[in-house]
């Protein structure tokens, strides 16, 4: 069962008797519980409830759900009860994922916070999904392009990056410098797999690069960063990506329209705990003295 909510909403209709007694009890909408009872039983694939002009009465098979229902939803009161003041202790596991490629910012950043917060086991996670904040899957998230919208999200603006066009010299070697965006059409790019990919650049590169000219495509950005070095093609990198490897050409200066803005994002359950807020203010001291150029 991957859907508590839907669980929980079976069980106090079962409790309640009726969709307006759950509802006032959870504090829904009765159109979200009807909602929830007919996921469940499709999902099932058994019904739950007979409904009928006083209300929903459980089957032999919701009675056999709720009852489980009920010993989950006591657990959870226990637990919470455990747990409850420990939102107050800078400990325990914090959660933070990023894209892979701010790594070489975040992965200092996060052992530096360790180092003043002892009691915290840090878990970061890296990669192109989008981790579920309300789900608890993350702590903080760290993400890149547009303003997020998920609705019980804290965004925060963060930093931004800025890149330009690269290419290692033994590419310009071979196939020249192209002198104007018009020849870009005759020259070899690396570029992200996806094209419908989040990056500002990466959506710039789509709309004026055709995409048989993107020879070498990967969803890792440092995959991408080491393609370019080893003269693959043309691509995107921070100054300060390129300065760290030798021989690197700017084949065009940094665009406004390439900037990528960085956001802080947390769920509203968890944005006013102890060690979030510590994270937070941590995070934010130690990107002043970044370099994301």
């Amino acid at each position: 069962m991957d859907n508590w909510d839907e669980v929980r909403t079976a069980y106090q209709v079962a409790r309640m008797g009726t969709v307006s007694g759950a509802a006032d009890v959870l504090g829904v909408h009765h159109a979200t519980v009807i909602r929830h009872v007919d996921a469940l039983e499709q999902r099932l694939g058994v019904k739950l409830f007979q409904r009928h002009a006083r209300g929903y009465t459980a089957t032999e098979a919701g009675e056999d759900l709720c009852r489980v229902a009920q010993a989950t939803d006591e657990q959870f009161s226990q637990l919470a009860g455990r747990v409850k003041g420990k939102g107050d202790e800078v400990s325990g596991e914090l959660v933070v994922t990023s894209l892979n490629g701010l790594a070489p910012l975040m992965s200092p950043t996060l052992s530096a916070f360790q180092k003043a917060f002892p009691e915290i086991t840090v878990r970061y996670l890296t990669g192109e999904r989008l981790f579920r904040l309300e789900y608890g899957e993350a702590h903080v998230a760290v993400r890149a392009g547009a303003a997020p919208e998920q609705p019980d999200n804290v965004v925060q603006a963060f930093v931004s990056q800025t890149v330009s066009l690269y290419a290692a010299k033994s590419y310009v070697e071979r196939f020249g410098m192209p002198s104007s965006e018009k020849e870009y059409a005759k020259h070899r790019f690396v570029g992200h797999d996806s094209e419908n990919s989040r990056a500002p650049f990466f959506k710039w590169l789509a709309a004026h690069v055709p995409r048989e000219n993107v020879v070498f495509r990967s969803t890792d950005n440092r995959a991408m960063e080491l393609a370019i070095c080893a003269g693959a093609g043309i691509g995107f990198m921070t100054d300060a990506d390129a300065a760290s490897h030798k021989d690197m050409v700017q084949i065009a200066p940094p665009k406004e329209e390439w900037r990528a803005p960085l956001w802080l994002v947390t769920h509203v359950d968890l944005h006013r705990t102890a060690k979030v807020q510590a994270f937070l203010k941590f995070v934010k001291e130690q990107a002043k003295s970044w370099d994301t150029a």
